[in-house]
């Protein structure tokens, strides 16, 4: 079967200072997303979808989409704040997107089998994606895979993260994600809010396209918690009559998180997921001053022969 992966690369990169996806970190001025790409291409993935924003289109394929030619086929979808389903619109004075959720939504049109997800700016390990390659060869209809990694391997020492804690049951069987934020080095270890050996979701995913009918049922609930132009109230609505409802989210920040998302699946029986524990190196480059650290850990997979001093010499 053929394999997808999908990169979620629309962000800049705020908190990091720039277009962080085309930041070099290796030997050969490689970025973390080459490691991503050539990774997933040994595992037996044979086209990658990068979902971008159109205003830096033309710089991410020069920079980026240029090097794979050859190598692996390269597609691109847009998240852009109006791509939504028909019939909705954005609220006024909403600037950005909608979130990982709606980012994978855009790219439904572009997947016709079953795939990976994973974020440009995270550098995943070879393990990762070959234990995805594995799972997703047979799977079908419902059957998810996320990779999942220890809490206290995903911290960045110069600011707060946000996380995905997870629950699972027997055999691996993913139960829920909580999403936690501002998530502090301080906070974790023995005795203190985290342990550190929670298992988080760093968005390394393995879907079929059954994904797309959940995902899409939601990010219509989802829109229409916001005020997002929903179709026609229902009558006890336009009477103002019937139960309080719950506090809407922000209109102008809260996001669709892709994690909340197949946590919800799972709660209504729409999909199973496995966690894959991988023992994999995660880095990430959340913040500028992380790129030393990033650069560092590469450099001595380089050295251990793990892969090449040029990635695509």
């Amino acid at each position: 079967m053929s394999l997808t992966l999908v990169v979620l690369a629309a962000g800049m990169g705020s908190r990091y200072g720039g277009l962080k996806q085309i930041d070099p970190v290796g030997p050969g001025g490689e970025t973390v997303l080459d490691y991503a790409v050539f990774d997933a291409a040994r595992a037996g993935f044979t086209r990658v979808v990068f979902v971008i924003r159109r205003d830096f289109e033309a710089l991410f394929r020069e920079k980026i989409g240029a090097r794979y030619a050859g190598r692996i086929a390269v597609d691109y979808v847009f998240q852009s704040l109006d791509a939504l389903p028909a019939g909705y619109a954005p609220p006024a004075g909403r600037e950005k997107p909608w979130g990982t959720g709606h980012a994978v939504w855009c790219a439904r049109d572009a997947i016709g089998g079953n795939f990976a997800v994973i974020n440009a700016d995270d550098f995943y390990g070879a393990d990762s994606f070959a234990q995805l390659a594995r799972f997703l060869g047979p799977a079908r209809g419902g059957d998810f895979a996320m990779v999942g990694f220890r809490l206290a391997n995903t911290l960045s020492e110069h600011g707060l993260v946000s996380r995905g804690v997870c629950a699972a049951g027997a055999e691996g069987a993913l139960r829920s994600i909580v999403e936690h934020t501002g998530i502090a080095p301080a906070e974790v270890g023995a005795g203190k809010k985290f342990s550190g050996d929670e298992t988080v979701s760093m968005n390394c995913w393995g879907f079929t396209p059954a994904l797309f009918a959940g995902l899409d049922a939601q990010f219509r609930e989802f829109l229409g918690s916001v005020g997002a132009a929903a179709p026609s109230p229902r009558p006890s609505e336009e009477r103002g009559g019937g139960a309080a409802s719950p506090a809407k989210p922000d209109p102008l920040k809260a996001e669709f998180y892709l994690p909340a998302s197949v946590s919800t699946m799972i709660g209504r029986g729409e999909a199973r997921v496995r966690v894959l524990p991988t023992e994999s190196a995660w880095f990430g480059v959340t913040y500028r001053e992380d790129k030393p650290r990033v650069q560092a850990a590469i450099a001595e997979l380089v050295a251990r022969g793990l892969y090449p001093a040029k990635l695509w010499a």
